[in-house]
């Protein structure tokens, strides 16, 4: 049981020498998702020679950028497919790029909606700047809410707020296409990184896919069941709420 605003990063390492002090250092594959994967963690399990499969920030894909353009990708189940990639700096970890179209068709109307919604925001601002003289200033910090509100979208657009002659704002913007290009090819695709050696792509997503299952028993609870949130401080009765909570989804 861990405080309730303690971040899941910080649980990995406690969590691992519990289960290996109950059950042993077995030949078992840690998989984590985004949320608990950091530096210091993976760290600690390749100190213990631990085998591991983590997912990876959005950012690594743009490490991949000539694999994803690429063709030689292996279709695995219908709407996706998936590629082993080599670690680009050399180490002896492997690399599983996957794309799915259910994803991708997620990503793209997030990314049209977003859009949408800067684009919408600008006029609306421009238009004020044009009724009456506006502080440049105070312009600026609308742009910086209205792309704070919309990151998904906010790298699409290079924005200009000048002073005009008369001392009023004045607002510009274009579309950065090469942008847009790279959001095209990267919609859909995710990373993942593992260092267990001679399993096949497809083995590998099957594996990492798992936390599925586990995350759809955390969604049935704290949806089909409204069994969040938890006001106990107890640690006791923490468990006793978990243990209702488990019989619950179970039946």
């Amino acid at each position: 049981v861990f405080a309730g605003n303690r971040h899941d990063s910080t649980t990995l390492e406690e969590i691992v020498e519990t289960m290996e002090a109950r059950y042993g250092q077995a030949q078992r594959i840690w998989v984590l998702d985004r949320g608990l994967v950091s530096q210091d963690n993976l760290d600690f399990l390749k100190a213990g020679q631990r085998q591991y499969l983590v997912g990876t920030p959005k950012s690594q894909l743009k490490r991949f950028e000539q694999q994803l353009a690429g063709q030689d990708w292996r279709v695995i189940r219908e709407g996706l497919e998936v590629k082993l990639c080599q670690c680009p700096d050399g180490t002896t970890e492997t690399y599983i790029l996957c794309r799915s179209r259910d994803r991708h068709e997620k990503e793209q109307a997030m990314h049209a909606r977003f859009e949408k919604r800067i684009e919408e925001g600008l006029t609306k601002i421009a238009a004020a700047c044009s009724r009456r003289r506006q502080d440049v200033l105070a312009i600026s910090r609308r742009v910086g809410r209205l792309l704070g509100q919309n990151t998904r979208a906010a790298g699409l657009f290079d924005i200009q707020v000048r002073t005009a002659e008369n001392g009023a704002a004045h607002i510009t913007w274009t579309k950065v296409e090469k942008w847009r290009a790279w959001a095209q090819l990267s919609e859909g695709a995710y990373v993942l990184r593992t260092n267990v050696g001679g399993w096949s792509d497809e083995d590998l997503w099957r594996a990492y896919i798992q936390l599925t299952d586990a995350e759809t028993a955390f969604r049935i609870q704290k949806s089909d069941l409204s069994l969040r949130p938890v006001w106990h401080q107890k640690e006791d009765r923490v468990l006793a709420h978990i243990l209702v909570c488990f019989l619950a989804y179970v039946l």
